[in-house]
């Protein structure tokens, strides 16, 4: 038999969701059911939590679970923020399919989401998380100032282009 599961132990659940919808209770009950939580009480939290900022897109939730107490927060990629910065109009998902994100980012913009995401990037300085997050840019299919980013990546790497240092 498995270990009994300690209640104050920290466990830490990550979920994909979509604008605040959780799809039926039984896509959560297998993650949280064995630690005694009940799914659809977390569904609604982690709905309430990404409906406020997070509206047609799709996000990582982290729930931190300690003594049948769950902490909703979620977790940013840099998808995520170079689509938000696009300021595309919300669609409902369930009518508009296989999305083409065509739209325009400033170079500052892109400097800000690097900031933000420079906690979990591997690159030793700005310039570098600049150039990851521009080919988040080229995955996503955005340009930045009305080039493409791959083109702004070997620019920036010229010295072409100015980055600030921090």
């Amino acid at each position: 038999m498995p270990p009994k599961f300690d209640p104050s132990q920290v466990v830490d659940v990550y979920i994909r969701v979509t604008e605040g919808e959780v799809g039926a209770a039984s896509f959560l009950a297998p993650k949280i059911g064995p630690l005694g939580l009940s799914p659809k009480k977390i569904g609604k939290d982690i709905a309430k939590e990404t409906a406020k900022d997070w509206k047609g897109l799709r996000v990582t939730v982290k729930l931190t679970v300690q003594n049948c107490q769950a902490k909703v927060c979620v977790v940013l990629s840099a998808s995520v923020l170079a689509i938000k910065a696009l300021k595309e109009p919300e669609r409902d998902r369930k009518k508009v399919k296989n999305i083409k994100h065509s739209g325009n980012n400033s170079l500052d913009d892109v400097v800000e989401i690097a900031r933000v995401m420079a906690s979990r990037s591997m690159a030793k300085d700005l310039s570098g998380m600049i150039k990851e997050i521009l080919g988040t840019c080229v995955s996503v299919g955005c340009t930045v100032d009305g080039k493409d980013p791959k083109d702004l990546q070997t620019e920036i790497s010229e010295g072409d282009v100015e980055v600030p240092l921090e």
